[in-house]
């Protein structure tokens, strides 16, 4: 069978991936829709490729209707070029376009980027074009981009795929790699170069019919010109995908910093409309990007501010901050909110504190934070200060409040800090906090410092930077390890776990503590059944169709012993019969009543429709949805993983025990979690959901018991 001519200039990554280097530096481009009309959008393409592009490749034009434009010859279709063509860009109608597409697979076109709009946003009729268009890419092996994309932008290389207007405007090369779904956002992102941000590359992928933001991603982790990678997601269509590109930046230690949008009900529909992809669950979107070192933040400022912050210099576990200025409201103001956001202000070294003490007035402050005073604007002996304090042992980051435009009077001020920041290698964050743009911050512009626009949004870039240090000291720059599962997987027969006795027994039979129990039938004697188990009982229905027992009378708690158990499993029935007439009734469960010095807590897993199975912990018993404080992560994970989850929940301190309490069992919490995940990877595809509420942990040493267990069969509604 003969190979297919996309297919053989194709190449695949180690990864699996398609390697996408002609896409992003091709050699040779061909413009579908071509225009001589300057301010159409075949125009618009052509003027970014030939007038503000350093693009040097071949560059063909086609128009269905031939003739020239530029002094150039038009083709009437893709196939009269005959010669390799690395990317078609492909501006017409929507009518046409997948004529079109079907014209460059066949001329062996080994990308095409579809700018034009009208597909799966417009509804059924759009779908189906799209799905044509996901057809055409699999069947000749042209990958493409879009459609309702605005293009792809290599500003490194100087070549501009794109029909915006702006381009000729935001050419601000950086080290970011910009990976969005949306146009309009991403070009916000490269705008950020007129503070002094800049971009090595930006692909908008729009509806995203066959490339992603995940192969965007997984392509910058490759460019060594890319160091930091900025995504903007607004649906994740492949969550493995997604993950798989995650973990390849981490092990590149390229951070990723993301924004999704579709966090609320509101988002989500918005989403849907604009791109209709599947926004995901936030909560659990959230969880993913934390546990493979993504950096998640909340609004587009602070994407550019925490996406440069890292790429200007790589954070480590600590962060110690020392503030310098000559506002003394604005420093007390910055000292102030770098406590409230839980940051550390550096403590000078004593070599520093006596340089300081030299250069600086009797007026001003040599503590931390440094008040220069308003002497920094006639004495440039003054200046000297910012780079002792940077050069400080202690310091690992130095944020410049500045409140005003002071005009001229500000240039030996910002050419100052400039000059600071080249001769040292702590990062130094000037806050541009006045609306007046004087030549002050035009030379941190062109300096490329980047300022953020207030002391918040500079607080909070440096939160999220020094997260990302704790989190490259924990894993060592590396995505955290995943285990196989340590249970072989299940042949022959498939689980029955719908019922609680058949769950804990599944449960017990891999090491997890349950309480002792016995089902009693209808016919059965309780009080001989329950004679060995001693003490006071708990006594709940056994039902395949019934999730929530005490809804329906289900559960009785303190039977007491062997003499109640008659009258209990008798009262139960009744009642289950009354309120849910149609239920089907296995017996009574009957178990020790087990109670003490234990902490209530939660342990689920449920199967995510994008990603899979996630497994969370939290705060269990009747307050888990009053408190929601809760921590998920993706299966399958290992112990550091699970300590991690454990660790980040507000109500760590009480498992420590507070005010002399006994501390909890933390250890036997984290087993506990291991246990789950590893249970699940044995039996994937058995299982939807898991549900273990109350566990109880016991003090340390002790253990802990699941009190409740509900596992719900794939295929089946709890």
């Amino acid at each position: 069978m003969a190979t297919h001519p996309v297919a053989e200039r194709l190449v695949v990554t180690e990864t699996g991936t398609t390697n996408l280097t002609r896409l992003f530096r091709p050699t040779s481009i061909a413009i579908i829709g071509a225009s001589a009309r300057p301010e159409s959008l075949g125009g618009r393409v052509m003027s970014n490729l030939i007038e503000y592009s350093d693009y040097d490749g071949e560059l063909y034009l086609v128009n269905q209707r031939g003739g020239e434009i530029a002094g150039k010859t038009c083709f009437t279709s893709a196939a009269e070029i005959n010669a390799p063509i690395d990317v078609a860009v492909v501006v017409i109608p929507s009518q046409h376009v997948i004529a079109a597409l079907r014209d460059c697979a066949a001329a062996g076109c080994t990308f095409a980027i579809v700018l034009s709009s009208g597909f799966g946003e417009t509804g059924e009729d759009g779908q189906r074009a799209q799905h044509e268009m996901r057809r055409i890419a699999d069947e000749s092996g042209m990958r493409i981009v879009g459609p309702n994309c605005p293009g792809l932008t290599n500003l490194v290389d100087g070549i501009g795929m794109t029909f915006s207007p702006g381009h000729r405007h935001d050419n601000f090369p950086g080290p970011l790699g910009l990976a969005t779904q949306g146009g309009g956002l991403g070009r916000n992102l490269l705008q950020s170069g007129f503070r002094g941000g800049g971009a090595a590359m930006w692909a908008s992928v729009g509806n995203a019919v066959d490339l992603d933001v995940p192969d965007i991603i997984e392509y910058f982790t490759q460019d060594t010109r890319v160091l930091v990678i900025a995504a903007l997601l607004e649906g994740i269509n492949d969550g493995p995908a997604l993950v798989a590109a995650l973990r390849s930046a981490a092990e590149a230690d390229k951070p990723v910093v993301a924004l999704k949008v579709g966090r609320s009900e509101y988002g989500v529909r918005a989403v849907q409309s604009h791109t209709a992809a599947l926004a995901g669950s936030a909560a659990v979107n959230s969880a993913v990007l934390a546990q493979y070192g993504a950096i998640e933040v909340d609004d587009v400022d602070e994407l550019v501010d925490v996406s440069w912050l890292l790429s200007r210099a790589k954070p480590s576990e600590q962060t110690r901050i020392a503030v310098w200025g000559a506002s003394g409201g604005a420093l007390s103001l910055a000292a102030d909110l770098v406590g409230q956001a839980g940051l550390t202000m550096a403590t000078f070294s004593p070599t520093t504190t006596a340089e300081l003490e030299k250069l600086l007035p009797d007026f001003g402050s040599v503590d931390n934070p440094v008040d220069v005073t308003a002497s920094v604007i006639t004495d440039p002996e003054v200046l000297r200060t910012l780079e002792i304090v940077a050069n400080d042992p202690n310091v690992d980051l130095v944020l410049i409040p500045d409140p005003l435009d002071y005009g001229d009077s500000s240039i030996p001020i910002s050419s100052g800090i400039a000059a600071a920041q080249k001769s040292v290698s702590t990062p130094i964050v000037p806050v541009w906090m006045s609306d007046g743009r004087g030549p002050g911050f035009q030379i941190l512009a062109e300096a490329r410092l980047c300022p953020p626009r207030s002391l918040t949004k500079a607080i909070s870039a440096i939160q999220r930077w020094a997260a990302h240090g704790r989190w490259r000291a924990t894993y060592g720059g590396a995505v955290p390890a995943t285990k196989p599962a340590v249970c072989a997987p299940r042949r022959g027969a498939p689980l029955d776990l719908r019922t609680e006795p058949k769950a804990k027994a599944w449960l017990a039979e891999h090491g997890i503590s349950v309480p002792s129990g016995v089902l009693v039938g209808e016919g059965m004697s309780a009080r001989e059944a329950v004679a060995e188990l001693g003490g006071r009982l708990v006594a709940k229905v056994v039902s395949a169709d019934i999730a929530h027992k005490s809804d329906v009378g289900g559960v009785i708690v303190g039977v007491d012993g062997p003499n109640d158990a008659d009258a209990a499993r008798d009262k139960i029935l009744e009642n289950v019969r009354r309120l849910a007439p149609d239920r089907p009734i296995e017996g009574v469960l009957f178990e020790q009543m087990i109670g003490g010095d234990a902490l209530e807590m939660i342990v689920g897993v449920h199967r995510d429709p994008v990603f899979g199975h996630v497994i969370t912990v939290g705060a269990g018993g009747v307050l888990v949805e009053f408190l929601a404080d809760v921590s998920s992560r993706l299966l399958p994970i290992d112990e550091r993983v699970a300590r991690d989850m454990v660790d980040s929940l507000s109500m760590r301190p009480v498992l420590d025990g507070p005010r002399g309490a006994r501390p909890r069992d933390i250890d036997a919490l984290i087993d506990l979690l291991v246990r789950i995940s590893d249970l699940v990877e044995s039996s994937a595809d058995q299982i939807e959901e898991i549900d273990l509420n109350p566990v109880l942990v016991r003090p340390a040493g002790e253990g802990i018991v699941v009190l409740d267990a509900l596992v719900v069969p794939s295929g089946a509604v709890a």
